[in-house]
């Protein structure tokens, strides 16, 4: 008997593979870390050195923040390609937690902006690499037609959010009371758990987790290395040049982003392997992919807009004592952890009654923009005076609309994908929240605490359109979806 079939056949964890245990834990505590760290990023890049932070623009601050999320999306993409063709998806993951660790004890020991650089880089490629490849071995733990799998997925997204809740409370607290190292220093310590575990724990994955589907020829490897050791030196030059600098890092990972997500399309399209049916499907994608970057460029604002707004303008004294900004962080998560189980059991009780995936699409991008709206109320109710409640009604709203589009993303990518491209239509997902999270860090730049009104009404009016305008196009993208609902 192969591993892989001893694996599959594994009970062990409350009647699932053992190996899912060692995923749980792993994804919990990189997601404890990355959260963890980007609750308490915006405010350390933007407060001043008195405070223990850099003393950077509030503008240029949020943009390097949604620049670096941004960078994350597209390295899953990156980190998908070389499980496919180069490592396997186990030798990525682990691979991409050493490179998570040692981002976060570069910005835990590293000064001013040098630790940030490499840092955020080694964190960003890192946190791409695990997370597109987490996922796919957690499939590889159960064979075809196994009913445990939706619960072993469940289990696994659980760790995503436990780690996601407790993370910015135990950074936010350490910046609080000691400083923003400790926090950085937290997350390292958090991901270096999470590397301890996964590796006493590889064994329980089995064979089908180690095997690379589609191996690059070795002719062309070298051709590979070069190509990305000729990438890092340029990024290299054009950052110590001056080219890319903290102002203007958020345009370039947009047009970057832009630029490739084109180019995927046009492979796709124009490719003889796809089929009339498939190709009609692929241009479904794109207003939705659109919809999609919309959407993500207005709820990764958490970490950019919401962070600057929680910091400057939320009351967030509890009897007396004021609470760390990163905590409304895991306002979300808890959301999540409660409402994902019941919008999914009211899908499935609905079945053929429910909403379209691009009625999907439309309620969640225009939920996102009545969001932003609702802000409008507490213009001008001065500093730190807008009300804890409201805020947590906000991330409410933020958390269905999030629930409407986000899971329903990764799902109609997989539906619509030509058979040659499966996995590139999964990368294109990915490039809209990478596109999205860019866009987050670039609109932040036009948010200022003493005019807010015309930021959340242009805002959330333009994804209110975005929705409408989606909403008058369904019924051409129906057709063009050939019978996928």
């Amino acid at each position: 008997m192969s591993t892989s079939t001893e694996v599959q056949q594994d009970t062990r964890f409350f009647g699932h593979p053992r190996g899912l245990a060692n995923l749980f834990g792993v994804e919990m505590w990189e997601r404890f870390s990355y959260y963890g760290m980007l609750g308490i990023l915006p405010i350390y890049l933007y407060y001043q050195v008195d405070q223990g932070g850099l003393g950077l623009a509030q503008e240029s601050a949020l943009g390097i923040v949604g620049a670096y999320g941004g960078l994350v999306y597209l390295s899953a993409v990156v980190g998908a390609w070389v499980a496919d063709r180069l490592l396997g998806s186990e030798r990525t993951l682990f691979y991409s937690a050493v490179l998570i660790m040692a981002g976060h004890i570069s910005l835990a020991l590293l000064p001013g902006l040098t630790g940030i650089g490499v840092g955020l880089v080694c964190v960003a490629v890192g946190s791409g690499g695990l997370k597109s490849n987490a996922t796919a071995i957690v499939g590889t733990l159960y064979a075809e037609g196994d009913e445990r799998r939706d619960a072993g997925f469940t289990i696994f997204y659980m760790g995503v959010n436990l780690g996601a809740f407790v993370g910015p409370l135990l950074t936010g607290l350490a910046q609080t009371e000691v400083g923003f190292h400790l926090g950085f220093g937290l997350a390292a310590i958090g991901m270096a758990l999470g590397l301890i575990q996964y590796t006493l724990g590889r064994k329980n994955l089995g064979d089908k987790a180690k095997e690379v589907p589609n191996p690059l020829p070795s002719s062309q490897r070298l051709l590979a290395i070069a190509a990305a050791v000729l990438l890092v030196a340029a990024i290299v030059v054009l950052v110590t040049t001056g080219v890319v600098n903290p102002g203007n890092l958020a345009d370039v990972v947009v047009w970057v982003v832009a630029v490739i997500s084109v180019i995927y399309f046009l492979i796709i399209l124009t490719s003889r392997k796809i089929t009339g049916v498939e190709r009609s499907r692929v241009f479904s994608f794109i207003p939705m992919f659109i919809a999609s970057a919309a959407f993500f460029s207005l709820y990764q604002q958490q970490f950019t807009v919401v962070a600057a707004y929680t910091d400057q303008r939320l009351n967030r004294s509890l009897f007396g004592w004021e609470m760390p900004v990163s905590w409304v962080n895991s306002i979300n998560p808890v959301f999540i952890i409660v409402f994902a189980p019941i919008l999914a059991a009211l899908w499935t009780k609905l079945g053929d009654r429910q909403p379209s995936t691009p009625m999907k699409f439309v309620l969640g991008t225009v939920l996102m923009g009545v969001a932003f709206l609702l802000f409008l109320p507490m213009v001008g109710s001065g500093k730190n005076a807008s009300p804890m409640l409201a805020m947590v009604g906000i991330l409410f709203v933020f958390t269905i609309a999030e629930l409407c589009l986000s899971p329903v993303g990764l799902s109609l990518s997989t539906k619509l994908a030509p058979e040659a491209f499966r996995t590139q239509m999964v990368a294109l997902n990915f490039l809209s929240i990478s596109l999205g999270t860019a866009m987050s860090g670039k609109l932040a730049e036009y948010y200022t605490v003493d005019d807010e009104a015309p930021y959340f009404s242009t805002v959330g009016g333009v994804a209110i359109g975005v929705g409408v305008l989606l909403f008058l196009g369904i019924p051409f993208i129906r057709k063009l979806m050939k019978g996928v609902h």
